[in-house]
């Protein structure tokens, strides 16, 4: 058997023998609903181990016991990515029991619409410090022991909102922007130990986060749609992925304008009526 921890409690799981899972321990946060919930049944579905980590025990628990049925096993750690002292104990305990991840996917995150005209810091700082800082922190916790193994693979969950302003996403997209950058200068140092940085860049998924949204979704795509592209992702070595591609590609493109036209077009085209 072996000890699985659940906030602070531990349970007993049978040790289950997989051959060849593509990452034989994984580890996702934010996996207690949508795009990581479902990214964690796949991974498990093909055979891997999958910490899954979020701050609702209740709704873990739910998925480990949905991954029963499954070629892997999923056991419910629960975190809270603004926590660094929880982050260290769950990573302690995760390599204790199942050894150092070979895959981490850090999809932790919040979306505060922010309106300019009544704009509050608060909102900027709690998203900061859970999107950009709660992965921070996990990085901390995970990179020492895949520098010392010289393998590992970490994705880095951004937005197609991270690629230029949009509205409402001034502390959104700003976090995500960060993120950006940080996977970027992170591919090249830790690609030297040996260690495998993606960027995921999603657009609009449907998920009980994008359900809350009260304007037009382009491209809208569903959530297996969605993880299907993103597993497939983490099978190569490229350093972006991102879907639907359509509509991500029209972003990119949108990154060539210059402002001159960027901000008029982006101005007419998502002002409410």
């Amino acid at each position: 058997e072996i000890q699985c921890v659940t906030g602070v409690q531990t349970c007993a799981l049978p040790i289950l023998m997989i051959k060849n899972p593509p990452f034989p321990v994984a580890w996702i946060t934010g996996a207690s609903t949508g795009i990581g919930r479902a990214l964690a049944l796949r991974l498990a579905a093909e055979g891997c181990t999958v910490a899954a980590s979020a701050r609702s025990a209740d709704a873990l628990k739910s998925l480990e016991q949905e991954a029963e049925t499954l070629a892997g096993r999923i056991v419910a750690v629960s975190l809270d990515v603004t926590d660094s002292a929880a982050i260290e104990q769950a990573c302690a305990r995760i390599v204790a029991d199942l050894g150092v991840p070979d895959l981490c996917v850090l999809n932790a995150g919040a979306y505060i619409p922010v309106d300019a005209k009544c704009l509050k810091a608060e909102d900027f700082r709690i998203q900061f410090n859970l999107n950009v800082m709660g992965t921070v922190r996990m990085l901390e916790a995970v990179i020492p022991g895949m520098v010392e193994r010289k393998s590992g693979r970490i994705a880095i969950v951004a937005s197609i909102s991270g690629y230029r302003g949009l509205r409402t996403a001034s502390a959104y997209g700003a976090t995500k922007a960060a993120l950006i950058n940080m996977c970027e200068a992170l591919r090249m140092e830790l690609g030297d130990a040996g260690i495998t940085v993606q960027l995921v860049n999603p657009g609009f998924i449907k998920t009980p986060l994008t359900d809350k949204n009260d304007f037009p979704m382009p491209f809208l795509m569903p959530v297996d749609k969605a993880v299907d592209q993103f597993y497939r992702g983490l099978l190569t070595n490229r350093f972006e992925i991102t879907f639907p591609k359509r509509f991500t590609w029209m972003l990119k493109f949108a990154r060539l304008l210059p402002y001159a036209l960027y901000l008029p077009l982006l101005n007419r085209s998502t002002k409410a009526d």
